[in-house]
Parts: structure tokens; C-alpha cells; sequence
């Protein structure tokens, strides 16, 4: 009974070991189905499992740094005092004004325009004068000369030889022509250019040379105070562009104007070319009588073109 209990006790598994060593080697071992029975035969309790400890951590240390302590507070700006509020009185509430139900309320009458202003009178102007003024009563030829065409009540003079302004002989003063144009005789774009009055115009001009003239007409006048007005075109030309526009003579001396009335002038006048220009000179007679009045006009140098269109001109009586 003992040695069972031994047995069971474990005994059994070291005797088996003693008696696998003590054997010769030419013995076998026993099988291992033999072994297994044993085993199952006995009951070996099972060694119990040794479980190693767990970690535990060091507890957490917090070292908190002290503080600098509490921030200063801020002190709050001075708040604006504010501007007195206006205290606004209130106006008087008028009493209603009584309406008496039985009357109706009169209707003011509608404003009264003011008067329109009175129309100026208008001024009649005072008739022109001259004979002819415009150039539209015809022309004829000074002396039968064919190059010489003057209107009609009015004559043509003019220097030739030695010119006084210029010793070289190219700019000696030469008989200069003269043509009554119609509008037929003149491309369209130049009708507003030379054309001012009526249907036409004189031209009295010279290629090449240089000219000095006068046209004049004669006319009876009474007493009193009269303006001369003459309209001039000065086409005084040295050059043109390649594109056939004109080039203007550039000395201010190529062309001069000077009016004429009753032997008396108020000096040459230097016109601007290539455009209209209008010149007035005003006189005065005491005695009726006739007077000669018009202009004189001088190109001093021989430019490729020394040309003046003529037209509207006009003498007015304008005082006592």
C-alpha cells in the first residue's frame, strides 16, 4: 500500500529512470504506447505555473514650477466725458386758425410774370457806298490789254521798274494781271475761300515778280464820318508739298495792305497769308465833295506766286 501511495506520490517516474539507467545497452527502451499507458495510469498532479511579478511604475512625480506670480491688471483708459447734449426748446404750437365752414377760402390770384423785356430796335446798317462793291456789275480791259480784266466803276494803277524796298533787279516791280473770276473759273473748294460776297471775285496777282498796286474808285460824298472796309486774301506762295499743298511765303514784308481815302492812309499793314483778312480805316470830310478811296497792296520780292484775291468791299457813312 505504501509503495502504491509512493507511486502516486510521484515515485513511480524516478524509478523508472533508475531502471532505464541500469540497463545493458543492447535492451530496447520501452515503446512509447507502453509509456503513454503509464502515464495515464497515473495520476501526476501538474507542477503549477509560477506567474513573475508585473512592473509596477514609479509613481509620476510633477514638479510644477512656480509662477512669477499674477500679471498686472490694466488699467482702463480715462472714458471721454461727453459734450453736453443742446437741449432744443420746442417752439410754440400756434392755435388753429378758425374757419368759418359757411365761406369758402379764398384762392390767391396766380403770380404776375414779369413783363417780357422790350425787343431791341433793330439798326438798319448803313448802305455801302461804293460803286460796285462786290465786283458783280461786269468788268473791262485796262487799255484793251487782254491780261488786264478791272471791274466795272473802278481803275487800276501800278509801279513798274526800280523797286525801292530791293535793289536786285529779280525783284524790280512788273505789270501785274488781273481776272474777274466767277465761280465757274474756281474749284469748288475754293469758293468759301475766295468768294465772299455774291458770285465773284477778283484776282490780280504775277508768277515770278514782284508787284505794287492800287485800285481805286471815286465817289461823292457829303459831310461827316466814314469807315472803309476791304476784305484780302494774300496768296503768296514760295513752294508746295509733295502732296500739291501750298507753303506760304514766311517773311511777314512779302505782302503789305494799305487803305486810301481822300489822299490820306494810316500806313502799310502786314496781312496773314493764306487766309481772309479784313482791314477798316475810318475819316472824316467837311466839305461835300469827290473822293477817291480804295487800297494799296505791294508783294516786294518775286515769290513763285505773288497772288491777292479781292472781293466785299464796303463804305459806310457812320457819324456826322
Amino acid at each position: 500500500m505504501r509503495w502504491r501511495a509512493w507511486l502516486r506520490g510521484g515515485g513511480g517516474m524516478l524509478l523508472w529512470l533508475l531502471l532505464a539507467a541500469c540497463r545493458a545497452p543492447a535492451t530496447n527502451l520501452p515503446t512509447p504506447a507502453a509509456l503513454v499507458d503509464v502515464v495515464t495510469a497515473t495520476s501526476v498532479p501538474l507542477a503549477t505555473e509560477t506567474v513573475p511579478a508585473t512592473w509596477t511604475p514609479d509613481p509620476l512625480h510633477l514638479e510644477i514650477a512656480p509662477t512669477g506670480g499674477p500679471l498686472p491688471s490694466r488699467t482702463p483708459r480715462a472714458t471721454a466725458t461727453p459734450w453736453p447734449t443742446r437741449t432744443i426748446t420746442p417752439s410754440p404750437t400756434p392755435p388753429p386758425t378758425a374757419t368759418n365752414p359757411s365761406q369758402p377760402t379764398p384762392v390767391p390770384p396766380p403770380p404776375t410774370s414779369a413783363p417780357p423785356s422790350p425787343t431791341p430796335p433793330v439798326i438798319a446798317a448803313a448802305p455801302n457806298l461804293l460803286p460796285n462793291g462786290s465786283f458783280e456789275a461786269g468788268w473791262y480791259n485796262h487799255n484793251g490789254i487782254p491780261e488786264l480784266q478791272v471791274p466795272d466803276q473802278w481803275r487800276l494803277e501800278w509801279e513798274a521798274g526800280a523797286n525801292p524796298l530791293d535793289p536786285d533787279p529779280w525783284n524790280a516791280y512788273v505789270r501785274p494781271e488781273s481776272r474777274v473770276l466767277s465761280r465757274a473759273f474756281l474749284p469748288a473748294f475754293e469758293h468759301p475761300l475766295f468768294i465772299w460776297d455774291g458770285n465773284q471775285t477778283v484776282k490780280i496777282f504775277k508768277e515770278h515778280g514782284a508787284i505794287s498796286f492800287r485800285l481805286l474808285t471815286t465817289v461823292d460824298l457829303a459831310p461827316g464820318q466814314y469807315e472803309l472796309e476791304i476784305n484780302v486774301f494774300p496768296d503768296l506762295i514760295v513752294d508746295y508739298t509733295p502732296a500739291g499743298g501750298k507753303i506760304w511765303a514766311p517773311d511777314p514784308l512779302s505782302g503789305e495792305v494799305q487803305l486810301l481815302a481822300d489822299g490820306r492812309t494810316d500806313g502799310w499793314r502786314l496781312p496773314l497769308f493764306g487766309q481772309k483778312n479784313t482791314f477798316t480805316y475810318r475819316f472824316s470830310i467837311t466839305e461835300a465833295h469827290p473822293v477817291t478811296v480804295g487800297a494799296a497792296i505791294r508783294g516786294r520780292w518775286a515769290v513763285p506766286n505773288n497772288g491777292w484775291f479781292l472781293d466785299d468791299w464796303k463804305l459806310r457813312r457812320v457819324g456826322e
